[in-house]
């Protein structure tokens, strides 16, 4: 079923049914916990470096990556297809192989992709689901890292294999490598969504919980004022 090819004025509201039971049963604290560093964080001095993960839908993703220290940039898009697919409506059919996905710009000497990994594995989405994220399912939705080099899908790879070794999630991760061809930006209102509409039941059930769970269970990567894609 993918919600959000309903309309979001339908979709908020059965969210907003959902909202209480939701939050009277769990919060940030149960729904997310630290994890290990990655073991292999090579270093990196460049000033800048782009991450591209894909993990459910991409407002959440990018309300996330928007208030890490370090990132400069977050762009909600799709990434997995081919530019002429790139397009909501039709990713939305799950026929064009495309993820939602953010492409994350940041600076490696402030916070470094091992760091962003380890934000998106544990605060940011659930990487032992299949081709879906809470309320939203089908293959845009699935858990992928799309890597844009050698060094980037090594250092996913070993740090997937460190945590599967350490048994930190109770079951297999599902995230997948795959290799960056091309990130497309998505239409302009998706951009800061989780900005723009705080109030919406979608956002308040399935993405606000992630941002305070960054809060939480990472406060010495977070950052109160968001880094606004409109500004940049």
């Amino acid at each position: 079923m993918h919600i959000r090819s309903l309309s979001l004025a339908a979709a908020a509201v059965i969210a907003l049914i959902a909202a209480p039971a939701f939050f009277s049963s769990a919060d940030a604290g149960d729904l997310n916990k630290q994890i290990p560093a990655a073991a292999q964080d090579p270093a990196n001095p460049a000033p800048s470096e782009t991450a591209v993960l894909a993990g459910g839908c991409f407002w959440g993703q990018q309300g996330v990556f928007e208030h890490v220290k370090g990132v400069t940039k977050v762009i909600a898009g799709y990434s997995g297809g081919s530019r002429d697919t790139a397009v909501y409506e039709q990713v939305g059919t799950e026929t064009t192989g495309h993820a939602e996905s953010v492409e994350i710009t940041f600076d490696p000497r402030q916070v470094s992709y091992a760091t962003l990994l380890r934000i998106y594995f544990s605060v940011a989405h659930d990487p032992t689901q299949l081709n879906r994220q809470g309320p939203d399912e089908g293959t845009s939705y699935r858990s992928a890292i799309f890597a844009a080099n050698d060094g980037q899908a090594a250092t996913a790879r070993a740090y997937i294999a460190q945590l599967t070794a350490a048994h930190v999630f109770p079951a297999p991760i599902a995230t997948k490598i795959e290799p960056l061809k091309g990130f497309y930006r998505a239409e302009s209102y998706h951009q800061d969504y989780l900005i723009h509409h705080p109030e919406s039941g979608y956002i308040q059930v399935n993405d606000l919980p992630k941002i305070e769970g960054l809060k939480k269970v990472w406060p010495q990567y977070y950052r109160a004022q968001p880094v606004r894609l409109a500004r940049n």
